[in-house]
């Protein structure tokens, strides 16, 4: 919850700074794409990092059976067809601009930074942050949701829906909350879910931008 409230934090202090004039992005030039692709690079070699150093990886993958696959692909397909209806309402985004931003699956920062950077070309710059902020936001609010109604969608739909719902956060964040909710047998099929979306965002999302 702390660090989803210093990123919130962070991202209000840029827009502040970008509202008032203190900060002009276009006197950055070039410069600032640069940075934004070597973030964007440091990110998914993050996402890599923490895959590879869970010390929990090994007995993980002996616990794996072909069934535990099924959250994630559950958890991946529901918030496509969801995403895919809600740009029904939404004028000015098209339905590859709502799936790039749905795909982010609670990867807040990664997904954010693809979108930005991948849609400056068809978009414009601006167009393209404003999505960009659209999916920073969106994906939070998932996270935050899963933190808070986990309780609640146990109760519903059994102990694989606060999972599902948590998307590539199921490994991380959202895994205390999941596990107090649900049980500690359900750490195999989270971690496992998160995993794989984890792995997806980038994809996913690079995908949806070509479009």
């Amino acid at each position: 919850m702390k660090s989803t409230i210093a990123v919130v934090s962070v991202f209000v202090l840029g827009c502040l700074a970008g509202w008032s004039g203190v900060i002009d992005p276009e006197s950055f030039g070039t410069a600032l794409n640069n940075v934004t692709m070597a973030i964007l690079f440091v990110l998914v070699f993050l996402v890599g990092i923490s895959m590879g150093a869970n010390p929990e990886l090994k007995s993980i993958i002996k616990a794996v059976r072909p069934r535990i696959f099924l959250v994630p692909v559950a958890s991946v397909a529901g918030t496509l067809v969801f995403t895919a209806a809600a740009s029904l309402f939404l004028e000015q985004w098209s339905l590859s601009d709502c799936l790039a931003v749905g795909s982010g699956f609670g990867y807040y920062s990664l997904s954010s930074v693809l979108i930005a950077q991948y849609k400056e070309i068809s978009l414009g710059a601006q167009l393209a942050a404003e999505l960009g902020t659209i999916a920073l936001l969106t994906n939070i609010f998932r996270e935050l949701f899963t933190l808070t109604a986990s309780r609640m969608l146990k109760n519903l739909f059994g102990p694989f829906a606060p999972v599902a719902s948590a998307g590539a956060t199921a490994a991380d964040v959202c895994l205390p909350v999941i596990m107090r909710t649900s049980g500690n047998e359900i750490l195999p099929v989270a971690i496992v879910s998160g995993m794989v979306t984890d792995f997806s965002v980038p994809f996913l999302v690079s995908f949806f931008c070509s479009f």
